[in-house]
């Protein structure tokens, strides 16, 4: 974990547990290396709209993004995935490592959580990195969300 993010977690007292594993670039590919840590696992999605917004999806692994569902929700024409050039600029993230911690960099991106991640007990993310998961409770989530300067919102994603 970068010294940028660590120093942000303690600022705002976030909790949480590190795992280290070899690195990760799918879900399938987490779900065999980190079956050994506990909670919910997640995807993380960084897409843009047709006005040049950026959102990062937050939802559990096994499911599916629907995207005509998701415009609808948002009220956009057009929803894409970011470029790479987009992920680093915006959230100083690369392929394989988005993760909810890059929220910590944003300044034209809106978090959207699913309901279900919301709701866990423990889920994991990667530290902006795809080395490690970092495991927070509920109250560490909801705590990192709420020192965002950045907007995010809890939604039902399909």
């Amino acid at each position: 974990m970068d010294s940028t993010l660590k120093s942000y977690l303690e600022k705002y007292k976030v909790n949480y547990t590190l795992y280290e594993h070899p690195a990760v670039f799918t879900v399938t590919e987490s779900d065999e290396v980190t079956k050994h840590i506990p909670g919910a696992r997640s995807k993380n999605l960084f897409l843009k709209d047709d006005q040049k917004k950026f959102y990062l999806i937050c939802m559990p692994g096994h499911k599916r993004l629907d995207m005509k569902a998701l415009k609808l929700s948002i009220k956009v024409k057009e929803l894409h995935f970011a470029s790479p050039e987009d992920l680093k600029k915006e959230l100083n993230l690369t392929p394989g490592s988005v993760s909810i911690f890059g929220m910590i960099h944003a300044s034209h991106t809106k978090l959207l959580i699913d309901k279900e991640l919301w709701e866990a007990n423990q889920v994991g993310f990667h530290p902006n990195i795809n080395t490690s998961t970092l495991l927070v409770n509920h109250q560490a989530l909801e705590i990192f969300c709420k020192s965002l300067s950045s907007p995010w919102e809890v939604v039902s994603l399909a």
